[in-house]
């Protein structure tokens, strides 16, 4: 069975994007940087993948407002393209920067299957950049490809994390009907929107988001700076403690299902 292709896209500003394409090789896949340029002169090119990834960072600068720039620019010249690539089984993953890219440009959650904004990802409650370790939760939701039950350990690193739906009842709705993957937990295990466990005061605890078909993820932690076991803040501990590593970080498990999945489907 040959490696699924993985389309990760690069953008001026963008930084996460090589350990996201080592994340997921380590996986299975098979990725291949693409500049924005390349697509939007070539976008046809999207075809030849089955999985697109919008790595972290500060793509043109966060110019205007975090992701705007890159979004616009995507959605003016490959948007239907890329509800088509979704239509006909394709997986995205939008990791920080590029949750907020996915968000600006309509991709997530589009519940009603057209690029609009319906959420956004504005500024923390703190009112600066948080850069922590903060555990989630993973959901019983429609994404086809990150089980329920999980609880993860990821760094996040946003000034801009705070996912506010256009409504209070949208915000609802989006937890009830399986939108939220990912939640912000503390101690308990329980969703919360108190700081320093919610790093950004994001309504209900969202930490994650997928689309009405469940093919689209994004989340603000970062599983590319978490998918190695030596990522983990406590990997000496467990060392010595176990006598050895387990074979991934927390953030493995995001990668290798995408990859599942798309190995799957064919």
């Amino acid at each position: 069975m040959s490696s699924p292709k993985v389309l990760v896209l690069r953008a001026p500003g963008i930084n996460c994007e090589r350990e996201t394409h080592f994340a997921f090789a380590r996986a299975g896949g098979e990725p291949a940087f693409v500049h924005i340029q390349q697509l939007l002169q070539q976008p046809e090119q999207l075809d030849r993948f089955r999985v697109l990834a919008v790595p972290g960072g500060f793509s043109y600068g966060d110019d205007i407002s975090s992701g705007r720039v890159l979004a616009q620019e995507m959605k003016a010249r490959l948007g239907d393209r890329i509800l088509q690539f979704v239509d006909r089984g394709g997986l995205v993953i939008g990791i920080c920067n590029g949750f907020q890219v996915l968000v600006r440009l309509g991709l997530l959650p589009c519940t009603q299957h057209k690029l609009e904004e319906e959420v956004t990802l504005t500024h923390n409650l703190s009112n600066h950049y948080e850069c922590r370790w903060v555990t989630l939760r993973t959901q019983k939701s429609r994404c086809v490809f990150l089980p329920p039950g999980l609880t993860l350990r990821w760094p996040a690193a946003h000034g801009e994390g705070r996912l506010v739906a256009r409504t209070p009842a949208l915000q609802r709705l989006l937890l009830d009907e399986g939108y939220a993957t990912l939640l912000y937990v503390d101690e308990q295990g329980q969703a919360t929107e108190r700081y320093p466990q919610n790093p950004n005061g994001a309504p209900l605890g969202f930490a994650g988001l997928t689309n009405k078909s469940g093919r689209v993820l994004g989340v603000m932690p970062h599983p590319d700076r978490s998918f190695l076991p030596t990522h983990m803040p406590d990997w000496r501990a467990t060392q010595l403690t176990k006598g050895e590593l387990p074979l991934d970080g927390d953030g493995m498990v995001v990668f290798r299902e995408m990859i599942k999945v798309a190995k799957a489907e064919g």
